[in-house]
């Protein structure tokens, strides 16, 4: 063993190298070939990576030294043959025989002594060069044979069940280092040897895959009766064990440099005899009574008879098939039962009852049309194994009845109509699938199927399913249309039982075709299920169409001219459109400063009518701009307020949109119209000033309220453009040229102040918007009598510079605060007062009187009287 896996590596090599070389390989098997005298050998041949025709021919040759040779045996050559060896060809026992066409085998059936030599295998060129090797030499040893086998078996005839025991009896010369082993085979018909057990060498046992789980079992027993013999018992035979049984006896050495492996030197086998194994399937006969032919709603019975050798120990496991009459109809299982009695599968509408033994009754109450079919009974016989568990044994089914329901078919009519065709591209199509005349289908279904093909109408072999609605109403789309029937696309509806209807919402240009229906009838069986029991195509229908390209055109119209800065500007868009359905516009006006110049976007209004500034416009100026609709395909720009910077070339881009089957906006055509030129002189703003009072007389500690007012020309006030400082004075006229200070004032940043010394003063001025200013006055008085004017300084603002500019000042004329004293009420006050005084006075004076009286004019004793000249003096 270990010189033939030596050969066999080299071999491998060898072909390894041959394949990377890419040249022709000829290989034969690693020799030496040792084999012993009158057995068989059998020599394989092998050529590859050659060129030429695939099947090669072959030559074997006797080499009796390097430069001499015998011919034996050729595949295409029959003289090839040496005289000495013809004999032997012609009568078989060397051969060669064809494995493949790259493939040979030499067979010699007995060997001699003398055919021990080196053997070579040629093979003729048929390469454009000569490159490789085109032939392999192999080398014949014949030995002595001394190894005698003889067998015996305990009878050629079982049972299914029963044992076999199997002797084999090995003989030799005895031969140092050498072990026997044993090997029981069986060879069914023309089939190799396939192996039951081995046992050596050195008493290792090797079971065949074959029978490894019955040697688990306990079903092969070797017995060692010593002296060379050998009993092996076969236990549980089957009806697979039936063969012609081969005893083997080989002798082994062990492998060449003391490897621990064994090498087989010596062979011989020994038919033991044909086995032949009577199976119990032999004895067993399943049956059925005759066709039947029933009514809807009658019951069916049906009785399996089964016969078989050792009936009453035997397990039965029974199995009702039925397959619908149709030939392409599936068989499936009606009812199981174990070989225990339980219901394994099937309807509780089918029920089944042993008679007695081998008689089993079927019965269906209340058939349908879907019962009928061909019926048959299965019977599978389970043996006891060696495990203690079972196997089966048998298996037959009887021959098919045929079980007949008779009801009347269903029977309709199917009309496809189309009440809407497209004219263009992305118009709607809708086709309506009428049953009528629908009859003998009280419990049933209809199911539809659509189907598309290209034109012509002959080629069917272009049909695509679209869609299909199933007797239950489940659509299932095809495998072409999934996306088109997820999206929307394409809608498949039902209405009630008779109507189908078919419905591509934007048909396409490779939607153009042939459109059918297929209407199928359905009608349920016992189990409820679905039966097809009729189904008819409907007549075709052609969608075609003119593809028409769409046109868009725009006309831009002045419809107000500005003349001056502030005037507003106006401008219409008409649209004229053909070949496009059902279109919404989008608008965009774009501006160039020049002619040819950069654009600028504008203001637009989308197909949902929503506007939206663009970068041209600042949002300070959002009011100042406006875009409308003001008919089906009219739209007007304006601009309320024209500015220096607004002049330029105004233009309208226009985009036709519809709208898809998801009701989402799809763009089309576009066109831009001709240009409007807006342009004007600027003649920068002007504006006056005014001033109001809501009352001229009025009562004291009222509060009074006066308006300065201006009006602006040449620009929009409201538009953020201009603003205002806004002074208020009271003064005499000439105070003016007397730089009179103000009462108070308001910047154009919205700042308040009032002058020195009259910051305590009861006044406030109020911007009502921006272009009126007002003044309160709280609880006048008489001081706050006079003439009041306001003075009002004009800030520009510039969009070209993005500054302010100081403009002019302007004062207002004045107006007369007056206040209303009746002659009683303006002199009642100092009258009081006075008198109050006087009185106050006089008091005092008399007070005054009677305390120097008293004081200088009474007789004192210590007065001393004076003399004339002093008081004269004193005087």
């Amino acid at each position: 063993m270990r010189k033939e896996k030596e050969a066999f590596g080299f071999l491998t090599l060898f072909t390894a190298l041959a394949v990377l070389c890419e040249s022709r390989l000829v290989k034969v098997p690693a020799g030496p070939l040792v084999r012993v005298e009158g057995q068989s050998v059998s020599i394989r041949c092998d050529v590859s990576d050659y060129e030429g025709p695939p099947e090669q021919d072959f030559e074997w040759s006797l080499m009796l030294s390097s430069d001499s040779s015998i011919p034996l045996i050729s595949t295409f050559d029959q003289t090839y043959t040496d005289s000495s060896m013809k004999d032997r060809v012609r009568s078989g026992d060397i051969s060669i025989k064809k494995l493949a066409d790259d493939a040979v085998e030499l067979t010699i059936n007995k060997v001699r002594a003398s055919d021990s030599t080196v053997y070579r295998c040629s093979t003729p060129s048929t390469d454009s060069s000569v490159k490789g090797n085109y032939f392999a030499d192999v080398e014949l040893k014949v030995i002595g044979d001394s190894l005698n086998v003889t067998s015996a078996i305990s009878k050629k005839t079982v049972s299914e069940g029963e044992s076999l025991n199997l002797q084999c009896n090995i003989s030799r010369a005895y031969t140092a280092h050498t072990s026997l082993s044993v090997t029981w085979a069986i060879r069914k018909g023309s089939s190799t040897l396939e192996e039951l057990l081995t046992f050596g060498p050195e008493d290792v046992m090797k079971v065949g895959q074959a029978f490894a789980q019955r040697y688990a079992d306990g079903e092969l027993i070797v017995q060692l009766s010593g002296g060379g013999s050998y009993g092996l018992i076969l236990k549980g035979v089957k009806p697979k064990d039936q063969g012609v049984y081969v005893c083997t006896g080989r002798e082994w050495t062990r492998q060449p440099g003391g490897g621990k492996g064994w090498q087989n030197i010596l062979e011989r086998s020994e038919e033991m005899g044909n086995v032949q194994v009577t199976p119990l399937a032999q004895s067993l006969v399943v049956s059925l009574e005759k066709n039947v032919t029933l009514s809807v709603e009658d019951t069916l019975n049906l009785t399996c008879s089964v016969a078989a050798n050792g009936l009453l120990s035997l397990g039965m496991e029974v199995i009702w098939l039925v397959k619908g009459i149709s030939s392409s109809d599936s068989q499936r299982v009606l009812l199981h039962v174990g070989r225990d009695g339980q219901v394994l599968s099937g309807s509780e509408l089918v029920a089944m009852s042993r008679v007695q033994p081998g008689f089993y009754r079927l019965l269906i109450p209340k058939v349908q049309p879907s019962d009928s079919g061909l019926y048959s009974c299965q019977i599978k016989c389970w043996l006891p194994q060696g495990s203690g568990g079972w196997y089966q044994a048998a298996e037959k089914t009887s021959d098919p009845i045929q079980v007949l329901v008779t009801q009347l078919e269903p029977d309709f009519k199917v009309g496809l109509t189309a009440p809407k065709i497209p004219e263009f591209t992305d118009d709607p199509t809708e086709l309506l699938c009428v049953v009528t005349n629908l009859v003998n289908m009280p419990d049933g279904s209809l199911g539809v199927t659509w189907s598309y093909a290209n034109m012509p109408e002959d080629a069917s072999k272009d049909i695509t399913t679209i869609a299909t609605i199933d007797q239950l109403g489940v659509l299932v789309p095809g495998v072409t249309y999934q996306q088109q029937l997820g999206n929307g696309n394409i809608a498949v509806t039902r209405s009630g039982l008779t109507t189908f209807k078919l419905q591509l919402l934007q048909t396409q240009d490779k939607d153009m075709g042939l459109y059918y229906c297929s209407v199928a009838a359905w009608t349920r069986g016992r189990q409820g299920e679905w039966n097809k029991a009729k189904e008819i195509k409907s007549n075709s229908v052609k969608i075609q169409w003119s593809s028409k390209t769409p046109l868009l055109s725009v006309a831009a119209e002045k419809v107000r001219e500005a003349s001056t800065s502030g005037s507003p500007f106006e401008m219409s868009c008409q649209m004229t459109s053909q070949n496009i359905q059902n279109p919404s516009y989008s608008v965009l006006i774009r501006y160039e400063e020049m002619a040819g110049g950069k654009t600028r976007k504008v203001l637009s209004l989308s197909a949902d009518s929503v506007l939206q500034l663009e970068e041209g416009v600042v949002p300070s100026r959002a009011d100042g701009v406006a875009l409308e609709k003001t008919g089906p395909l009219e739209y007007r720009f304006r601009l309320n307020s024209a500015q220096v910077s607004d002049r330029g070339f105004y233009f309208c881009d226009v985009t036709a949109w519809t709208r898809d089957q998801s009701n989402t906006w799809k763009s089309g055509v576009s066109a831009k119209s001709n240009k409007i030129q807006l342009n004007f002189t600027d003649t920068g703003p002007v504006f006056n000033v005014s001033i109001f009072s809501d009352s001229s007389q009025i009562m004291p500690g009222d509060t009074v309220k006066m308006e300065c007012i201006m009006s602006v020309y040449g620009a929009t006030s409201n538009t953020g453009e201009v603003a205002y400082d806004v002074d208020w004075f009271q003064s005499p006229a000439l105070a003016l040229e007397n730089g009179a200070v103000p009462l108070i004032s308001m910047d154009h940043w919205g700042v308040v102040k009032k002058s020195r010394g009259n910051e305590s003063e009861q006044c406030s001025i109020q911007r009502t918007d921006r272009d009126t200013f007002v003044l309160h006055l709280y609880h006048v008085q008489d001081r706050d009598i006079g003439e009041y004017y306001c003075t009002a300084k004009l800030w520009h603002f510039s969009p070209d510079t993005r500054l302010w500019r100081e403009g002019q000042k302007i004062t207002s004329g004045p107006v007369y605060l007056s206040i209303n004293l009746p002659l009683w009420d303006s002199m009642k006050n100092p009258v009081l007062y006075g008198l109050a005084a006087a009185l106050l006075v006089g008091l005092l004076s008399i007070v005054l009187g009677l305390i120097t009286s008293r004081c200088c004019f009474s007789r004192n004793p210590m007065h001393t009287p004076r003399s004339k000249l002093m008081e004269l003096e004193m005087d």
